[in-house]
């Protein structure tokens, strides 16, 4: 019995030591792996390493004369969780921001309270303005408040104390225009496209938008290195900078001084003969080079007001209306050119009055029995200049059109033309239909395509294509680089037909219409045009009136010149030659000033 009982006590002794053993082992086995787990495991630790991005920024828009009228900046934000800040030292916080910021101290402290006064709790943004300059100054102050222990330790959703500080990030990239209202709707304007997180600004009307792929950034650039204690990459030998693509800059044709004194020729006239608007265009005429663009209706980029929307859209290419006589010349250059006439021909004028049919009646302002085809221009005859295109063809009337340019994009480089039209070869065959095309209605234009026809008579017979940019710039290489016209030059007319035709041109601001353009010791010439505006299919008391011509001096200077009166209301400055021609006239004056013309003694 005490053997059995013995063994039996044996065993239990046997059984607890197996127990603990087994237990010893399993614990020893759960370290191990725990070890192994930890060992193995990626763990969530700060990199050694760190990666900066540097953003690349939209190209410049710069003047002939080196104004930057149109350039981006990277903004900035400044966040910071406010339960990081020692309660204590809040208020040196606030002084130190407002400072470094160069923000109102209270406007820094309101950006921290509630509508109560009292301290938000978690993320707040104190700013998100802040240029370039504030950033760095910013991220500066962020590591000497490190530095003077404003933040203290809290609890991330891990679990984990983490010490918040001032974080500086960049948001968007904004686009500047510093001259305000000058040079639109040229210039054109922009939106913000959110871009992988980050605002970047898109070209939406003008040369923002036609050269927006030359313009828009390219690729961002980084820092990677090694980090220090407070998370700054420490630049060295084994640092990597990959440096960002920005955009091209654009460099304009066109002079900021002259420009600006042009669109104040136009708010002035604008005035004066109580226009809806009134658009210019100077132009070299030998090389196509625009130096001046200017309308009376023009807007602020920066912040575009509901009352500025009709002037976002640049009439000089989108406004088609019917020319009226100042198609004229080009009427009389192409039956000139088709060798069916000459500029000393007679040609009967019936008193100004010539009916087609039965119901057609073309009708002269002044009333003359017989006019040459210089007097048909000079005089503006309706009834002379019909006579003159019926000795061809409805098709040769068509090509010499078209060789103008009228029916065709000009090539001018903004965002958007209009065509316009001009009538068929078919419809031209007859009477009633070429002879309102031959003084300008029955056909659309725009501005520009008028200008450019106009070049012809000041540059051997070639209509040039308008450019308003000369060239790009890659600053990075410090390359430059030229586009080709998306149109050609036009071989418009012969050198003799040219001759003769700016002969008359001359002659139309001696003794014509266009007397008041005249300008003593340079070369003018021009043509002048009132036409009615066509309301729902019928013509009312609205006009527009041109004038477009060339100035020389004796120095080999050429420029063709273009002005457009939309809609003048005042008694009688509806005619061109009381609108549209003062304003050439105040133009050329102001060219003179510039040095851009020089009157022979």
């Amino acid at each position: 019995m005490n053997k059995y009982k013995k063994n039996q006590q044996t065993n239990v002794r046997s059984s607890k030591l197996l127990l603990l053993y087994s237990l010893i082992v399993i614990a020893v086995s759960i370290f191990l792996y725990r070890v192994y787990y930890i060992v193995k495991t990626p763990r969530d630790l700060p990199s050694s390493t760190a990666k900066k991005l540097e953003r690349a920024k939209r190209g410049s828009i710069i003047s002939a004369d080196r104004y930057i009228v149109s350039y981006s900046k990277n903004i900035y934000q400044a966040t910071i969780n406010t339960k990081s800040i020692y309660p204590n030292k809040l208020e040196l916080f606030i002084e130190l921001f407002s400072i470094y910021s160069q923000m109102d101290r209270d406007i820094v402290k309101s950006a921290l309270l509630d509508k109560y006064g009292d301290l938000i709790f978690g993320r707040v943004v104190i700013s998100n303005d802040i240029d370039e300059k504030d950033a760095i100054r910013l991220k500066s102050l962020a590591y000497k408040l490190k530095r003077l222990k404003v933040f203290r330790p809290i609890k991330n959703a891990n679990g984990v104390e983490v010490v918040y500080g001032l974080d500086i990030t960049e948001v968007k990239e904004s686009r500047f225009y510093p001259f305000d209202y000058t040079l639109s709707p040229i210039t054109g304007y922009i939106k913000s496209k959110i871009i992988d997180g980050y605002k970047r600004p898109v070209g939406m009307k003008g040369l923002e938008r036609y050269y927006n792929k030359y313009l828009e950034s390219k690729r961002d650039g980084y820092f990677i290195g090694k980090r220090d204690v407070s998370g700054n990459i420490v630049y060295g030998d084994n640092s990597k900078h990959v440096k960002p693509i920005d955009g091209l800059d654009l460099h304009l044709n066109i002079p900021l001084t002259l420009q600006t004194r042009v669109e104040k020729i136009l708010t002035y006239m604008k005035k004066k003969v109580d226009a809806s608007e009134i658009i210019v265009g100077v132009m070299e005429s030998k090389t196509g080079k625009i130096l001046s663009l200017a309308s009376s209706e023009r807007f602020n980029p920066n912040l575009i007001t509901q009352d500025k929307i009709s002037a976002l859209n640049p009439k000089f290419t989108e406004y088609l209306y019917e020319p009226g006589s100042v198609i004229k010349p080009l009427s009389l250059a192409i039956v000139m050119d088709a060798g069916k006439v000459k500029a000393n021909s007679w040609i009967k004028t019936y008193n100004g009055k010539l009916r087609i049919g039965k119901k057609y009646i073309i009708n002269d302002d002044e009333k003359f029995h017989s006019l040459s085809a210089r007097g048909i221009i000079v005089h503006s005859s309706n009834v002379g200049i019909s006579q003159i295109v019926w000795r061809i063809s409805g098709r040769e009337l068509y090509d010499g059109f078209r060789r103008f340019g009228l029916g065709v994009p000009s090539g001018i480089d903004l965002s958007r033309e209009l065509k316009g039209f001009i009538k068929t070869p078919y419809k031209l065959n007859h009477k009633v239909h070429s002879a309102n095309s031959s003084y300008g209605y029955g056909m659309h234009t725009n501005f520009m395509q008028l200008l450019k026809a106009y070049s012809a008579f000041n540059n051997d017979g070639v209509a040039v294509t308008p450019q308003i940019i000369d060239y790009f710039k890659d600053n990075r290489s410090n390359k430059y680089y030229k586009l080709k016209p998306s149109q050609p030059n036009l071989k418009a007319m012969s050198i003799e037909t040219t001759n003769s035709m700016k002969s008359i041109l001359k002659s139309v601001v001696r003794k014509g219409t266009g007397v008041e353009a005249q300008y003593k010791g340079l070369i003018i010439g021009g043509k002048t045009g009132t036409a009615h505006i066509s309301l729902r299919g019928k013509y009312g008391d609205s006009y527009n009136s041109s004038f477009f011509g060339f100035a020389n001096d004796s120095r080999g200077k050429k420029y063709t010149i273009g002005v457009l009166v939309i809609k003048a209301k005042k008694k009688y400055k509806y005619f061109a030659s009381q609108s549209a021609v003062p304003t050439f006239k105040h133009i050329v004056e102001e060219m003179v000033k510039l040095n851009y013309l020089k009157p022979s003694l």
